[in-house]
């Protein structure tokens, strides 16, 4: 008897075709001629191949971890079948497309390039051979994966990760190290093309390996322990030192990218209070952004007023009316739970939006055409006028909102905040105000948006109401939901994870923000508490899962013969 529903080449099958789809998918919108032009190890793998391969083996190590109750056998089983139906699939494509060459007047990206693809430049009856072949021996190889040690499986899960990610930013790398001077020169035996040499790869499966082996013979007491202040200070201080460094050493265009992720640090530290902590879901936020950047703009620029503030006489007026306007939205709000909250808050940020487009204030805001003009922040003689020193003003100001975030989640409103999270009926009958709880929570985020909204327009030099649709709302909760719920660490890192990495991937269009929201599904699905969860949190997810492997009473026969 098993705790399995359906048969093990069932679930096999079933997994393979959904994998099978998913790629065939990616090969007739487009993705994977676009990705065959980016190499991750020159000569030997193209992104496209790469893409079309993890398809597959992922597929396969789904369909093994499925039926890992089954036993070892079952498991190589149902990798190697769902490998084998999932790549039959894209054989099938190469063979239909070979056979039936008008396809392309139906199928616009079913083209002789995708074909050389699928058959990897063979024929078609090779092609077909070849993706048999790697279907099986790929879901064998990844199946074979979970029956690793944990500490193997996540170094070998490290190295695939690794080489994927450095081949893929391998041209941005040789950009960083080319300026770098005669210590560059060090690092062009890595790089070949447009992605890793063959060397080069090596050497970065030889670090992850060698990370993870000083990682695994690190004594357990030392790491379980908590850090003495000694180890704290230096910490610190190698931390504030990559920090100071890191614009200068890894040039212009990531330092704009580091201006962007800083921005939506500012952001995400914000509604984090509003949606981690208090639980309110403020599907509106950018309204505050908006705000905060507009007072700036109105304050300093003279393009449309005479009100002559610097940047820095002009922020804390910005920051204030964010948060009155805070308060403003706390109070008709706050009666009202779930779903009809996200929908007044959404409403909020529309209306904002639509304020400034209006042209009944068009002489107060610019109306379409926005503000120009806008002051940049000056320290004495020093200006915040590029991308280098404009990071500095973001570490601050990051630096700065980080340590009043942490301030508050330690604080007694801030433990109130989290119980009104849990339970708002009983967080009130043990005598929490949900009243000023709540309008606290709007006035502290709105606080941390205005004044993200302040360095941007500063950052810009301009604002308009085109720069604050609905969707920087949804990219600020979800940055928040992928780094974890009321962690801040979290935010850094879903700032990272959401803004960075796709700001490095604008060479592949549009095809990056499909790739974007099928990793925010999956990982949804696999780690819903997060990439860096609040440990709270962490702790109730775990407990909501079932045993991983649970063992079953002996049939009779086998009691009798025990």
């Amino acid at each position: 008897m098993s705790s399995h529903s359906e048969p093990v080449w069932q679930t096999a099958v079933r997994l393979g075709l959904y994998g099978g789809a998913a790629a065939l998918l990616f090969a007739l919108v487009g993705m994977v001629q676009t990705f065959q032009a980016r190499a991750i190890i020159g000569g030997l793998l193209t992104l496209g191949q790469a893409f079309l391969l993890l398809t597959v083996g992922l597929t396969a190590y789904l369909a093994a971890g499925r039926v890992h109750l089954e036993g070892r056998s079952a498991m190589l089983l149902a990798g190697g079948l769902a490998g084998l139906v999932s790549s039959l699939l894209l054989a099938l494509l190469a063979l239909f497309m070979a056979a039936v060459p008008s396809v392309r007047t139906v199928l616009v990206s079913a083209s002789p390039e995708l074909l050389a693809i699928l058959t990897f430049g063979q024929s078609a009856a090779v092609g077909v051979l070849l993706w048999i072949v790697l279907g099986v021996v790929l879901g064998l190889v990844v199946a074979s994966l979970l029956l690793l040690r944990p500490a193997v499986r996540a170094t070998v899960l490290a190295v695939i990760g690794a080489v994927l990610l450095v081949g893929l930013l391998a041209d941005l790398l040789r950009l960083i190290t080319s300026g770098w001077g005669g210590l560059g020169g060090l690092f062009t035996w890595m790089f070949s093309g447009k992605g890793l040499s063959l060397p080069g790869t090596l050497a970065v499966i030889a670090v992850v390996v060698l990370v993870s082996v000083i990682r695994a013979r690190r004594p357990l007491a030392r790491s379980a322990a908590a850090p003495t202040p000694a180890q704290r200070y230096t910490r610190l201080a190698v931390a504030s030192l990559l920090l100071a460094v890191m614009p200068l050493v890894l040039g212009t265009y990531m330092a704009e990218v580091l201006d962007q992720v800083g921005i939506f640090i500012l952001m995400g530290l914000g509604l984090n209070i509003v949606v981690g902590f208090a639980g309110l879901l403020d599907l509106g936020y950018v309204g505050f952004f908006a705000i905060g950047a507009y007072v700036m703009g109105i304050l300093t620029s003279p393009e449309l007023h005479s009100y002559n503030f610097s940047w820095w006489a002009a922020l804390p007026l910005a920051v204030g009316l964010t948060i009155l306007a805070g308060v403003i939205l706390g109070i008709p709000v706050l009666k009202v739970r779930g779903d009809y909250l996200a929908i007044i808050t959404l409403g909020f940020g529309e209306i904002i939006r639509l304020l400034a487009l209006s042209d009944a204030l068009k002489g107060f805001t610019g109306g379409p055409q926005g503000i120009q003009l806008i002051a940049k922040p000056a320290l004495g003689g020093f200006v915040f006028n590029d991308q280098v020193r404009l990071y500095y003003l973001l570490l601050l100001g990051c630096l700065l909102v980080g340590f009043i975030a942490i301030r508050l989640r330690d604080s007694r409103l801030g433990r109130a905040w989290m119980a009104m999270r849990e339970d708002e009926d009983v967080a009130q009958a043990i005598g929490i105000n949900l009243v000023t709880t709540k309008l606290l929570a709007f006035a502290s985020g709105a606080a941390f948006a205005g004044f993200a909204g302040a360095i941007f327009a500063a950052k810009v030099g301009a604002v308009y109401p085109q720069s604050f649709g609905f969707l920087i709302s949804i990219n600020v909760l979800a940055l928040i939901i992928i780094g974890g719920l009321g962690s801040l660490p979290g935010v850094v890192v879903g700032a990272l994870a959401l803004v960075g990495l796709p700001e490095l991937l604008r060479e592949f269009a549009e095809y990056r923000l499909l790739v974007y929201g099928i990793v925010l599904v999956v990982m949804m699905l696999y780690r819903p508490e997060g990439l860096w969860p609040e440990a709270a949190r962490r702790r109730e997810l775990r407990a909501a899962e079932p045993p991983a492997e649970v063992a079953e009473p002996p049939l009779p026969a086998e009691r009798s013969a025990s």
